[in-house]
């Protein structure tokens, strides 16, 4: 029996004109999750978010809450919360005023508002219009709107856009609390520094399919496998880099002092530069991050790359 807060995608797929948006888009959100939904620009994620949340049909495939369709479920917004723009909101309302007509539409009472304003952080400035409001601001304003319904699923597209320091600290804890009480949280940011703090599970997209689809400390252990970090003087970094080529080794220069070695064991990189008597003041094994996970996979699946200038 499906729980009612799993959100299971499966073979979504969607034309616009031309353009083929969705291409069997297949994964699954669970509860007691934050699961960070990646890819580059074009790559399908917002049209999926959108499908989930019945706001576009699909052409093939099925995108179910709880082993129901978003249309099937009875007050939707106390199954499935969402953001997925900030800005669409009736600028001349206040905050307060916005939530109480979502809230009436929902049979949800006037001190819920209240409680999910100070949950967001705007409780002293829920009589202010939100025309006014930041970027930052609007999307807590959004988050709080998503919560209205305390729904099992929740569902924030970008929701880092315009945060600033502060606010992406309290973003951070505010995921890591809602999977912690047993939701479904569904993440899709491009900033990857912060969802490598936050998510447990990543599906990487592109082109309009599933690229990957595994827990964040799986893909950061297979990104790092077979790669070593070799700290030398700068003095001796293009020395130590030519070595190690010379030795079969793929090496990048990632910083002054700072070389990443892949396809030599690092007792094979001690070794090699050793007998050159090339100088070195550590070796280590790499840990990759979350972004270079990331680019590593995505990397033919780019649908606009600049041009890189010398």
């Amino acid at each position: 029996m499906t729980d009612d807060a799993t959100v299971e995608v499966n073979g979504l797929r969607k034309r616009f004109g031309s353009t083929v948006a969705l291409d069997g888009m297949t994964f699954t959100v669970r509860p007691g999750q934050v699961t960070g939904f990646v890819g580059p620009n074009g790559a399908g994620k917002s049209t999926t978010m959108r499908m989930i949340l019945g706001l576009d049909a699909a052409d093939s495939g099925t995108a179910l809450i709880g082993g129901r369709p978003y249309r099937d479920l009875h007050r939707p917004l106390c199954r499935v919360g969402s953001l997925l723009d900030a800005g669409a909101l009736q600028p001349s309302r206040t905050a307060r005023n916005h939530l109480l007509w979502l809230a009436h539409s929902q049979g949800l009472p006037a001190r819920r508002v209240d409680e999910v304003l100070d949950q967001a952080g705007l409780g002293a400035v829920a009589r202010r219009r939100a025309g006014g409001f930041s970027l930052g601001m609007r999307q807590r304003l959004g988050i709080a709107a998503a919560m209205l319904g305390d729904p099992r699923v929740v569902m924030l597209d970008e929701p880092f856009n315009g945060m600033d320091p502060e606010g992406i600290v309290w973003m951070r804890g505010f995921l890591r609390a809602l999977a912690a009480e047993g939701r479904a949280v569904l993440v899709s940011s491009h900033l990857m520094s912060e969802l490598q703090g936050v998510a447990d599970h990543v599906v990487v997209v592109g082109r309009g399919r599933v690229i990957a689809d595994a827990l964040v400390a799986d893909l950061l252990a297979a990104a790092s496998a077979d790669r070593v970090t070799v700290t030398a003087p700068p003095s001796v970094a293009a020395a130590a880099a030519a070595v190690l080529r010379t030795a079969g080794a793929t090496v990048s220069l990632d910083g002054p002092d700072t070389l990443t070695v892949a396809g030599l064991p690092a007792s094979a990189v001690v070794a090699r530069l050793t007998a050159a008597g090339v100088q070195f003041s550590e070796v280590s094994t790499h840990r990759a991050t979350l972004e270079e996970a990331y680019f590593d996979l995505t990397r033919d699946a780019v649908e606009f790359r600049a041009e890189v200038r010398s």
